[in-house]
């Protein structure tokens, strides 16, 4: 039996709430970057992609971050395009843990010159690391570091949290 933390209905409410205040913080830019960590972050990237299509008035690109689990910092692979001076990035991931993940696929942003960085994380746990800020938190929980959180997705749907 999973012990639920959040349910689609919930998981839903949050992601509309996340996506205006994307559009507050954002105010008068040009275009966002949604950069989602493969596989669960760029569901939830391309969910705000909808949500913020109605709210925000510029541009608003989705793309994948791989990042090497095997090998960290092993290589990290970014889909679409490779320049980001002056661009909006928001690093998406569905549970921040250590921060460690969130640190490795900044690397990428770092070489260019973005006008912004911003991180979000669905789950995001109290005990961090790294020094990673997470700027849009969904849910924050207190766990502690024997406990894990999941996030479920079914044909690109985010149906539940659960901790474990």
């Amino acid at each position: 039996m999973k012990n639920y933390i959040l349910t689609k209905e919930k998981i839903d409410k949050i992601l509309r709430r996340m996506a205006f205040e994307i559009a507050e913080r954002n105010t008068g830019e040009d275009q966002i970057l949604l950069a989602g960590i493969r596989e669960n972050g760029v569901v939830i990237a391309q969910k705000l992609k909808q949500l913020l299509s109605g709210t925000f008035k510029g541009k608003i690109e989705v793309m994948d971050i791989v990042v090497d689990d095997k090998r960290r910092p092993g290589k990290i692979t970014l889909s679409g395009r490779k320049n980001f001076d002056n661009a909006v990035v928001i690093v998406v991931d569905d549970v921040a843990n250590s921060g460690k993940t969130m640190l490795y696929a900044l690397k990428p942003f770092l070489q260019d010159q973005p006008k912004k960085i911003q991180t979000l994380a669905l789950v995001d746990r109290t005990h961090k690391t790294f020094p990673v800020h997470t700027d849009y938190v969904g849910y924050a929980v207190a766990t502690t570091l024997q406990e894990h959180i999941f996030v479920e997705v079914e044909n690109e749907i985010i149906t539940g949290a659960w901790l474990e």
